[in-house]
């Protein structure tokens, strides 16, 4: 009898996850803690003086016992905060889930990734969505692939003025079927919505939740170097653009190819079930559209003129979500009854509940390591301290292009992009100063390692967000975006040769 072929399966997400939590533990064991001591610092963004605490680059140094040896502190197999200091290895998914604060941390993501699925859930439920995506297969009549330079384009445009980034998330529940229905799949969706705007992000002139933050803690004007950064910036959405449309004639041509084949049947199955004709698009279905655009246009506005962040923005899509289905009733859409709206809730969020745990479990892999403070001894500020250290004795070139390196490995642990920028900046700007690289170099290292891995490590909400809305499995995702990532780390190490031959300052 003839052994069938086992072919190859990616690991799933939690899997993948939980085997870097047992990597982070392994180093517990053998890598000492550290600590900075820290400071405060101000600078100015458009006339408003801001203050953010820093660490101090000249501080570190190494938790010592009563002998003066160096401290390891193994991670506890289990254990909470109660026992031990700090959670422990089989801890790490209710310790991750119960991180930070509605503003920051994994709580205040997964509570954002729960209600945008919600209610998007709700406009789901009322037809408007399908409905309006067979009106515009009719309208561009053969010419869909046109929408992915448009659509690239505006939200690079978007990452790069006002930082969007966990904002594209309910925009994937809308791109992703649009795109199948014409013949493309999920992952042609997730780049022209998620991924530019980390293109956008990465190589932005005027970010205030990145390159502002960067440019003040390195201590150079904020908001400079756009003569560097927007033809960088132009580069590279073009790239995106370039790359997507090649793809995405090639999945046209024969969908089998696709990493998202499989996943994307539900779709289609969707549609086929329904079909064209049976699709009206009603008085109704056109105030939902437009309940979803005026939703858009509020969220751009609250972001820009009044700082909306994730709690403010969460519940602006919740009351889309309830306009929608007020609508949705009073129209009738779908047969909708009033108890529809919150069993419409239900399933929305219930869709994105494996990305809303994802990202505390990857939470748990800096819990691990010991968090993200650097006044306190962790496993992480020693990472911190020996990889910059090891920067120091290479020529300007090559020093830069570490940086850059350098960046794009700690994205995994903290990916952030302020964040990132309040720990590894007060420490790559003096040490630019000592290799001989302009510190503003330093700060295009930090924007492209940080923004660019944004859609590949698992660590990252807002990619499992996106993923999850896409329906979309971490590992199919990577099997695509694997060429796209090796590809932007070509083009970015070059960038950074270039601002340091062209004296970026």
């Amino acid at each position: 009898m003839e052994k069938k072929k086992r072919s190859f399966q990616m690991p799933h997400t939690y899997i993948i996850i939980f085997w870097v939590i047992l990597v982070a533990a392994i180093l517990t064991l053998f890598i000492p803690l550290g600590q900075y001591d820290t400071k405060a610092i101000t600078y100015t963004v458009n006339g408003e003086e801001k203050t953010r605490t820093v660490v101090d680059p000249d501080s570190f140094r190494y938790v010592l016992d009563e002998n003066g040896d160096k401290v390891t502190q193994a991670a506890p197999l289990f254990g909470t905060e109660s026992v031990g200091g700090r959670g422990g290895i089989l801890n790490y998914v209710f310790e991750g889930l119960t991180t930070g604060d509605k503003s920051s941390g994994a709580v205040g993501i997964i509570a954002f990734i729960l209600v945008v699925g919600g209610a998007f859930g709700v406009v789901l439920r009322t037809g408007a969505i399908e409905s309006g995506i067979m009106r515009v297969i009719d309208l561009t009549n053969g010419k869909e692939i046109l929408l992915i330079p448009i659509l690239i384009t505006l939200f690079s445009l978007g990452g790069a003025v006002f930082g969007m980034g966990e904002e594209a998330i309910p925009f994937v529940m809308i791109l992703v079927p649009m795109f199948i229905a014409m013949g493309y799949d999920a992952i042609v969706g997730i780049m022209c919505s998620y991924v530019a705007t980390q293109i956008g992000f990465g190589s932005s002139w005027q970010n205030p939740f990145g390159l502002a933050v960067a440019q003040g803690i390195a201590g150079v004007p904020v908001m400079s170097g756009a003569w560097f950064r927007i033809p960088l910036w132009i580069f590279f959405t073009v790239l995106t653009i370039v790359f997507t449309m090649r793809y995405a004639a090639r999945i046209k041509k024969n969908p089998k190819l696709s990493a998202a084949y499989e996943s994307d049947q539900e779709y289609r199955e969707e549609f086929a079930k329904r079909g064209r004709d049976e699709l009206p698009f009603t008085l109704g279905h056109k105030l939902v559209i437009l309940d979803v655009f005026l939703c858009i246009i509020w969220t751009i506005w609250g972001v820009v003129e009044k700082g909306y962040y994730i709690p403010e923005i969460a519940s602006q899509f919740f009351v889309m979500g309830l306009a929608a289905g007020i609508i949705g009733v009073a129209f009738h859409l779908n047969d909708m009854r009033l108890n529809d709206i919150p069993r419409a809730f239900d399933h929305g969020a219930a869709d994105l509940l494996g990305a809303a745990l994802c990202v505390g479990m990857a939470q748990g892999i800096i819990i691990i390591l010991g968090g993200t403070d650097p006044s306190q001894g962790t496993v992480l500020n020693t990472i911190l301290h020996t990889l910059s250290d090891g920067m120091k004795n290479f020529p300007p070139v090559i020093s830069a292009w570490f940086m850059y390196l350098f960046q794009s490995v700690f994205n995994f642990f903290v990916v952030s992009g302020s964040g990132q920028a309040a720990l590894t900046m007060p420490i790559m700007a003096p040490l630019a100063d000592l290799v001989g690289v302009e510190r503003q170099v330093a700060v295009v290292a930090f924007q492209l390692g940080d923004a660019f891995t944004n859609f590949i490590v698992p660590t990252s909400g807002c990619l499992l967000g996106a993923l999850a809305a896409a329906r979309l499995e971490w590992g199919q995702w990577a099997k695509f975006q694997i060429r796209f990532q090796a590809l932007l780390a070509a083009c970015g190490s070059a960038a950074v040769i270039l601002g340091v031959l062209t004296g970026l300052s």
